[in-house]
């Protein structure tokens, strides 16, 4: 079977089977990124809590791993997630400095879930909850901002990232390089709304893997069309 390859077919379509076949590829990095990652947020999440450890942790060996945690909220000193939603409705996250009763400065608690309406801590007085609490939830560690975040708006205390030393500074106090999603549910007025984390997490990689590779095929196969009809063209000329 002949073929006749002309220069710029073969010029735009060699690269786009490079890009296509290398994103491939990665989504099947991330396909097995995204197993580690669901396998260790399950496997964690789900153990007995056990209490939460003085001093910095590692983010490879504790992230995800359920903790406890008694110790005063520093009401004073909220911080507001925004951009976060429940059940389709728009809202905040309220973050709050716990400060240990263990004598270990303070960490920061993502409370949970408020609307809009509910962002003022006036509206939700039975929730700021004074005197002595345990806290139990999971360990995270800030990711910071990607290239599409927006920068925090400081002045109105709206955080798109959460930037721990930032924080510390403003509450005067001193975060290690973690912080708590709280997991309790009985919240005084209903609201903050915690446990805001799923143990089901989608996993669409490989889908996207079969289709970068699938786009791939066909366009070498409408090339590989393209060059035989060149080719059949040019015989029927001689």
């Amino acid at each position: 079977m002949k073929f006749k390859f002309r220069f710029m077919p073969t010029l735009f379509t060699v690269p786009a089977l490079i890009v296509l076949v290398g994103l491939g590829v990665w989504q099947l990095h991330r396909l097995q990124w995204k197993e580690t990652l669901i396998d260790r947020l399950q496997s964690r999440a789900e153990q007995v809590p056990v209490d939460l450890p003085k001093g910095m942790l590692d983010e490879a060996a504790d992230e995800f791993r359920a903790v406890t945690v008694t110790g005063h909220f520093d009401n004073a000193h909220e911080f507001y997630l925004v951009n976060r939603s429940l059940n389709g409705n728009a809202g905040m996250h309220i973050l709050t400095p716990l400060i240990r009763d263990d004598g270990d400065g303070a960490v920061l608690v993502d409370r949970g879930w408020v609307p809009f309406d509910k962002v003022d801590p006036a509206t939700r007085k039975q929730g700021q909850i004074e005197g002595e609490v345990t806290v139990t939830g999971i360990l995270r560690f800030p990711k910071g901002a990607s290239v599409f975040t927006p920068d925090n708006d400081i002045e109105k205390n709206n955080w798109f990232y959460i930037d721990l030393d930032r924080m510390a500074q403003l509450a005067k106090l001193n975060f290690e390089n973690y912080y708590i999603l709280s997991g309790d549910k009985d919240i005084p007025g209903e609201y903050p709304v915690g446990a805001q984390w799923t143990l089901d997490v989608p996993n669409n990689h490989l889908q996207y893997a079969l289709t970068w590779f699938g786009l791939a095929g066909a366009l070498l196969v409408i090339y590989l069309a393209y060059a035989r009809q060149e080719a059949l063209k040019e015989a029927d000329e001689d």
